[in-house]
């Protein structure tokens, strides 16, 4: 109790009785906190260049991302791995979403599961997880036991461990090698970590998988060039990216990524430089699958 009585997170800040004000009110005021958290994070950017270059590296050689929190900072890390398939065409497995309680406290609170130590060494043990991959808990204290023990064993097993807190300095962030704590004071509710510090969370777990993947190669001119066209939205939005970068209309956008199985990348690469469907894999592959390199690789002179 002593302990959380010194978290920034668990602070009331003095704005007066809410619930006696307008609804307007609230909104505005509620609005006026949630602007601080960009500038939070911003204040950050030097670790999460670090975390971010850290992660391009280990993927690089096969590595995956696995995140794990408890509660709001689960969820936060299970809807972020969860999205990077359909958004970057990603293996399914190379990132991962832990929580604490399972898959269940995705939707239902398990409130005491945030408090077991060894529940995520033993999901982190399922995952084999080791030196080619990187370990991003979250919790907004900075202290759930959960995250404490899943990046100790994770920093034990060799990968390399990132930590994201509210408070600094941080339980998670002095286990971790690169401690991210973005401190956005007290929360509009008091003790409501959902709020401002999930919202912190949010954005910081967005630019780690986001910025990766552009460093991997999956977009092109500010592009997604690695989607998977799996239904009919999607398949509209391949047509109409291949259009704006191969600078082609929709029959012949069509046509190529037909004849590619598809892939938007290789459609692109195909009409960019001319190369035959059958060799566009093989050209992808020489160039680490960034399609800019491989269209200058392709390009005539």
């Amino acid at each position: 109790m002593d302990e959380l009585a010194t978290l920034t997170t668990e602070q009331a800040e003095q704005r007066g009785d809410l619930d006696l004000l307008g609804t307007e009110e609230l909104v505005l005021a509620m609005n006026a906190e949630d602007r601080r958290v960009p500038e939070a994070v911003a204040a950050r950017a030097p670790e999460i260049t670090r975390a971010i270059d850290g992660i391009v590296e280990r993927m690089r050689r096969g590595g995956r991302l696995v995140y794990l929190g408890a509660g709001t900072a689960g969820r936060i890390g299970v809807l972020d791995a969860s999205e990077c398939p359909p958004t970057f065409g990603t293996d399914p497995a190379l990132i991962v979403g832990l929580i604490a309680g399972g898959d269940t406290a995705i939707r239902e609170a398990v409130e005491n599961a945030e408090d077991d130590e060894d529940g995520a060494p033993a999901q982190l043990a399922a995952l084999a997880v080791g030196p080619a991959d990187v370990v991003v808990g979250i919790s907004a204290s900075g202290r759930t036991p959960y995250a404490v023990g899943g990046l100790r064993y994770a920093r034990e097993h060799g990968a390399l461990t990132i930590a994201i807190a509210s408070n600094a300095p941080s339980a998670i962030g002095a286990i971790a090698d690169i401690a991210i704590d973005v401190v956005v004071g007290p929360e509009f509710v008091a003790g409501s970590t959902r709020l401002k510090s999930g919202t912190a969370q949010k954005l910081v777990a967005n630019m780690l998988t986001t910025i990766s993947m552009i460093k991997l190669g999956k977009t092109y001119q500010g592009i997604m060039v690695d989607l998977q066209a799996t239904n009919r939205k999607l398949h509209a939005r391949s047509v109409r990216t291949i259009m704006a970068l191969a600078e082609v209309d929709a029959d012949t956008a069509s046509e190529a990524l037909s004849a590619v199985g598809g892939s938007v990348k290789q459609a692109i690469l195909v009409l960019r430089t001319g190369l035959p469907a059958a060799a566009a894999p093989a050209a992808l592959d020489a160039a680490d699958g960034v399609l800019r390199a491989a269209i200058a690789a392709n390009s005539a002179a």
